[in-house]
């Protein structure tokens, strides 16, 4: 039996619950939420590594309908996001909508609405952390130990919120499989890996890692990073929260508002020293050049820690212990990357060699091309990833041409690099919910869709992003476009958002 809904939204992390709160303010009730994992939670839920935070402001870092209080820390731990988003879905009822285990398999437009195919597992999935490598990569698309059952759903709209953090980036390394002890993704953190004592390699230097890596050094491990590419990192100025600023918070919704609001501007200010902006872009260098000048005093290790790149071309990190980690001497920086694994020894590209008890792939995800995509087939019989063939492209970064009543949150040019990405999701399921509460089919044409892309790729031309001298995630390796990140403030958006639904109506977005 086909089961007919409303709307199918895929995903129950921060974008999935978004899209739901957004529909009901709308009006609209008849939705489910399909979760593949047993819980919510999305990115939040799975990386549960040593040292998981945030790196944006934990009170900027919450749905705005829901501002939280309770935050205990200025960059929220991974654990209490979590639990905010639990405590969300709680609190709004929407534990009815939702359906947890149930993983989409296919979706297909049929002509008046959305035909989607799911597996519905009825115990939690075996994730197999504690196997060697090559298991642990088939365990990344995780299954159920228990029998799965087939199902289906009819919709007249489908939103896609599966976030962009959800699958693992494994390198291409000869011999990976080779690795005899624990070898596992930091997306997948095996909790009973030995860490006390043990040789622990960790292959790569991005956000997760250098949460990571002091993590190690502080539970007595022999730390061995594996460095491709030096990031630029600025002062985190974390700090926990007294019991006083907690109390006044909760008493006082108007001083959380006003928090919130002084995040918000100080996010949108930054975006000037990420974009390329001459004046900001030095000062911001010179800022994290400072930082790790007064935390490195060798200067061998301060010069293999230097970028050579220009200031927001990668992520900016924010940390205040990883320097001291490396500097303390207790964690073996490797200025090169990992090649090649033979057994127990690791080999970088300057031909050291390290003996290794533990492997941590702190590589990234599969961020540009989105692993949902092979699923999902519009009318003409393509699926989004052919679509996407030369990567992401949307109108209002929400739209896609082919695809009718089809609504991508998180997706194509959503990511920010300078604020809070709940406030692009926020907007983007605003926007589709007062679409579907029209109860109108939503399409838009070819032409809109490469004037947007054109304009997209015009605002980045001579940004760090694609001029800056370096090799990152938010562009398109197939085609060189910015693909994932947004290249504007969160106003921008907004005003991009606002155009196109103005623009709805016009003859040219409608084919």
């Amino acid at each position: 039996m086909t089961e007919r809904v409303g709307t199918v939204i895929v995903g129950a992390g921060f974008a999935g619950i978004a899209a739901a709160l957004a529909l009901r303010s709308a009006g609209v009730t008849d939705f489910v939420i399909l979760e593949r994992a047993h819980a919510v939670g999305g990115t939040w839920r799975d990386n549960t590594y040593p040292g998981v935070a945030c790196d944006v402001p934990a009170h900027l870092y919450g749905l705005s309908s829901h501002p939280w209080p309770h935050w205990s820390r200025t960059f929220a731990p991974g654990g209490e996001i979590r639990a905010y988003l639990e405590h969300v879905v709680r609190a709004e009822g929407l534990d009815r909508h939702l359906r947890l285990g149930a993983e989409l398999t296919a979706a297909h437009w049929d002509g008046t609405g959305w035909m989607v195919s799911l597996t519905r597992s009825s115990s939690e999935r075996s994730e197999s952390k504690r196997s060697n490598l090559p298991q642990a990569v088939s365990s990344v698309s995780t299954r159920s130990q228990a029998p799965s059952l087939n199902e289906q759903l009819s919709c007249e709209h489908l939103i896609l919120a599966c976030g962009r953090l959800t699958e693992p980036a494994l390198p291409d390394v000869p011999g990976l499989g080779s690795f005899p002890g624990p070898a596992f993704h930091s997306a997948r953190w095996d909790d009973a890996a030995p860490i006390e004592g043990a040789r622990v390699a960790v292959v790569g230097t991005g956000a997760s890692a250098i949460q990571l890596v002091p993590q190690l050094a502080r539970r007595g491990a022999r730390v061995t990073l594996f460095q491709r590419t030096p990031a630029w990192i600025v002062p985190r100025g974390d700090r926990p929260y007294g019991e006083d600023e907690r109390d006044r918070w909760a008493g006082d919704p108007a001083a959380l508002g006003s928090l919130r609001a002084q995040l918000h501007a100080e996010g949108e200010a930054r975006f000037a020293s990420r974009s390329g902006d001459a004046t900001a872009a030095a000062a911001a260098r010179e800022q994290a050049l400072a930082h790790l000048a007064a935390q490195v005093p060798d200067p061998a290790l301060r010069a293999a820690l230097t970028p050579d790149y220009a200031f927001g071309c990668k992520r900016v990190l924010l940390s205040d212990d990883f320097y001291p980690a490396l500097a303390s001497g207790s964690v073996t920086l490797e200025p090169s990357a990992l090649t090649r694994v033979d057994r127990g020894t690791l080999v970088a590209a300057s031909g050291a060699r390290y003996e290794a008890d533990v492997l941590v792939l702190a590589t990234g995800f599969e961020a540009a091309r989105q692993p949902y995509a092979h699923r999902v087939t519009g009318e003409s019989g393509l699926t989004l990833d052919q679509h996407w063939s030369g990567g992401m492209t949307a109108v209002g970064s929400t739209l896609v041409t082919g695809f009718p009543n089809l609504f991508v949150l998180n997706g194509p040019n959503a990511s920010l690099g300078h604020n809070s990405a709940v406030l692009i999701m926020e907007e983007q399921a605003r926007f589709a919910a007062e679409l579907i509460a029209a109860g109108r089919e939503v399409r838009v044409s070819a032409e809109a869709e490469a004037a947007h892309t054109a304009e997209i790729a015009a605002r980045a031309a001579g940004t760090p992003w694609l001029d800056g001298g370096c090799r990152n995630w938010y562009t398109d390796a197939r085609s060189g476009r910015l693909t994932l990140l947004w290249p504007g403030t969160v106003a921008d958006f907004r005003a991009r958002l606002d155009r196109v639904r103005a623009a709805l109506n016009d003859p040219a977005l409608i084919p």
